[in-house]
C-alpha cells in the first residue's frame, strides 16, 4: 500500500494591500503620501490644472497615490463603487423623462 500525502488546501488572501506587495512600492507610497500630507497640512498643496488649494484629506491622499504610481509603485486602483437601487431608479426616471421631452 502506497501512502499518499494530502496537500493542505490553504486559501491565500486575494486582497492586496493598498500600497502594493513589494517593499519598494511600500517605500515609494509612504514617502509620496507623507510629502503630500505635509503640504496639505501647511496649506501648500494645490490641485493639478486649476491650481486651487486642496480642501480635503481624501483628495490629498489621492494626489499622493497618483504621484507614487508615476514614480513606479505598483498600486492597485480603487474598486468601483456600486450604485444603490434607489439611485438606479431615479437615474432611469430622469432618462425616461428626457426621452419623452425629445419626442414632443
Amino acid at each position: 500500500m502506497a501512502t499518499t500525502k494530502k496537500k493542505s488546501a490553504r486559501k491565500t488572501s486575494a486582497k492586496k494591500s493598498s500600497s502594493g506587495s513589494d517593499p519598494k512600492s511600500k517605500r515609494i507610497v509612504k514617502s509620496k503620501v507623507g510629502e503630500t500630507m505635509h503640504e496639505y497640512k501647511h496649506r501648500e498643496l494645490s490641485s493639478g490644472r486649476s491650481g486651487k488649494k486642496v480642501a480635503s484629506k481624501k483628495q490629498a491622499i489621492a494626489i499622493g497615490l497618483s504621484e507614487a504610481r508615476r514614480a513606479g509603485a505598483k498600486i492597485p486602483t480603487a474598486p468601483a463603487k456600486k450604485k444603490s437601487a434607489a439611485k438606479k431608479k431615479t437615474a432611469s426616471k430622469k432618462t425616461a423623462a428626457k426621452k419623452t421631452a425629445r419626442k414632443k
